[in-house]
């Protein structure tokens, strides 16, 4: 499992011991002062090689356990989370101009998003601290990935979200037996509540962001992509981002995969945001090596999980993106929507918004020759049935008939 050296200031770069600290650095504060989690690379590199993971059996995300913050394995779910599925598509490479096309499901976790890979984590987290409330606050599918892996332990789960959330996702909260506050605000609203509650009635917090080990859990998907494409990664990844916890957890699994000689490059990590939810893009373009302005805005996009105007890992996020050699790309709703259905109909995954905004993204890119030659991997971070409501507007009504042969042949 495991073994954590550090936990370390991602702006000051001051370091903290394990039980030294919680959520963030006390000097730069909540939004500059997030955590990074350091493992011991030169131990790991001795016993992490590629015979080591042939080796293993585990078709799951706990495979990377010598990666992951986890101290007792016994509280480890048994829901199978991660080895999603990745799939090539040579036809649609060709079209868009590319060298192969891949295309990682994660709408196939647990509760159907990336966001299980963070939860399941934190959940552990949460049970080894001994607490017994756990909270966050989500647009959706982080709160019911939190609900879902919570909801065999005895850990009490209590969520804030949006009173706009899709009721695909508010349902899912409902049924696993969470406590659910719809909050009259926006996302950002609902997490600075979800802190202030937190930390008034001692519950643990899941936030994105502000707990320093989600994206040791989201970290897993740069992790499985290059073991399933037996460690020859493909040199651009493309990522939705809101507030850019799984961007970062994609460039920190590249960047440790490197660090242990398990690949020999990393991938150019290309960071996706719709264009009114986009202050993160915004950031980065600003970005010259030193400060980074945060400009927080009112966000406005169709891809919910993606609408945030108040990115709390916007300092990870633009820093690890720059580190990578990657950058960002502001796509439309029109374009998200279009690449839901260009993805459904010509690759059979059925993604929601948020989940269709990288593809939207490649498929910008390729327009203009950016892609020309390479090889791409698109990370669909959630399914289409978290918001069905949105794919229905954007789709032909059902043709209504009479039962008889005869309607069926006027219609064809």
């Amino acid at each position: 499992m495991g073994k954590i050296n550090v936990l370390r200031c991602v702006s000051c770069k001051k370091e903290f011991s394990l039980n030294e600290i919680e959520y963030t650095c006390p000097s730069c504060g909540p939004r500059r002062g997030t955590l990074e989690v350091l493992y011991n690379y030169d131990a790991l590199k001795r016993t992490l090689t590629h015979d080591y993971f042939r080796s293993l059996e585990g078709r799951t995300m706990w495979r990377y356990l010598p990666l992951l913050p986890i101290e007792n394995r016994r509280f480890i779910q048994p829901l199978r989370v991660g080895f999603t599925p990745t799939y090539s598509f040579p036809d649609l490479a060709s079209e868009y101009g590319l060298k192969k096309l891949l295309i990682k499901d994660d709408g196939q976790n647990p509760t159907a998003s990336y966001k299980d890979r963070a939860s399941a984590v934190v959940v552990i987290k949460a049970q080894e601290k001994g607490k017994s409330v756990i909270t966050c606050a989500s647009t959706g599918n982080a709160a019911s990935s939190l609900a879902g892996f919570s909801a065999a332990t005895d850990l009490q789960t209590i969520i804030f979200v949006p009173r706009t959330a899709p009721e695909a996702k508010i349902s899912q909260l409902l049924i696993y037996g969470a406590k659910v506050f719809l909050v009259d605000g926006s996302y950002d609203v609902a997490y600075d509540l979800a802190a202030e509650a937190a930390e008034a009635f001692g519950w643990y917090n899941r936030s994105a962001a502000v707990n320093p080990y989600l994206v040791e859990g989201k970290k897993t998907g740069a992790l499985e992509l290059a073991e399933q494409l037996d460690w020859e990664v493909p040199d651009v990844v493309l990522v939705g981002v809101g507030d850019g916890s799984v961007i970062s957890g994609i460039c920190k699994g590249f960047d440790e995969l490197l660090r242990l000689d398990l690949i020999e490059r990393v991938p150019q990590v290309i960071g996706v945001q719709a264009q009114g939810s986009a202050p993160i893009a915004t950031a980065f373009e600003r970005y010259n090596g030193n400060e980074i302005v945060i400009e927080d805005i009112h966000a406005h996009t169709v891809a919910d999980s993606i609408c945030v105007g108040k990115p709390r890992d916007i300092i990870k996020a633009v820093t690890y993106v720059a580190r990578n050699g990657g950058h960002f790309v502001r796509v439309s709703d029109e374009e998200i929507e279009e690449a839901i259905l260009t993805m459904a109909k010509q690759t059979g995954v059925f993604a929601e918004p948020a989940g269709a905004a990288p593809f939207a993204g490649l498929v910008k890119l390729a327009a203009k020759g950016e892609l020309s030659g390479k090889s791409a991997a698109v990370m669909v971070t959630g399914s289409g049935l978290k918001d069905v409501a949105a794919v229905r507007k954007i789709v032909q009504a059902p043709i209504e008939i009479e039962p008889l042969l005869d309607a069926v042949r006027e219609h064809l």
